[in-house]
């Protein structure tokens, strides 16, 4: 009996699983890629209008009238809490890498001591508030930067 044909079919049909089993492979990593960076893209989204929104509504309210400091206090610190920014920090703790986690949390904290210093009666557009806008300003072009760099995009030149 002759093997070498039953061979070379045996050979072909290994080959050709082989391949299929790779691409697939191939095609599912490639899958997966794309729907962690879709993932983290979201993520990165909601916690920068998050933190966008945060600012504009302590903004709003620090340059509100207030009976009292307590009010004012109370007030600034509802409408930081009211945004979400806490939930997007949470998710962007969760997906992102180290460096845009440490980035998004200096962001964080940079519009944390804004809202402190509302709350304790620092006016919008006062010398106290204008270094703490700069670091905030500072800390939100980093953080773009790095969740940029992290989807693959290349950086805007901008900031």
């Amino acid at each position: 009996m002759d093997w070498m044909p039953l061979l070379s079919t045996l050979t072909g049909a290994v080959i050709g699983i082989t391949a299929t089993l790779v691409a697939d492979r191939t095609r599912w990593r490639r899958e997966e890629a794309r729907q962690a960076r879709d993932q983290r893209r979201e993520v990165y989204t909601q916690f920068v209008s998050a933190l966008k929104a945060a600012g504009e509504e302590i903004r709003a309210v620090a340059l509100g009238d207030h009976l009292s400091e307590s009010a004012r206090d109370a007030a600034v610190r509802e409408a930081f809490r009211a945004t979400g920014l806490y939930t997007a920090s949470e998710r962007l703790w969760l997906v992102g890498p180290p460096q845009v986690v440490e980035a998004g949390n200096e962001a964080f904290r940079s519009l944390r001591r804004i809202r402190d210093a509302y709350a304790a009666g620092a006016a919008v557009g006062s010398a106290e508030d204008a270094p703490l806008i700069a670091l905030r300003r500072s800390a939100m072009g980093r953080m773009r930067g790095l969740m940029r760099e992290d989807l693959g995009i290349g950086p805007l030149g901008i900031e």
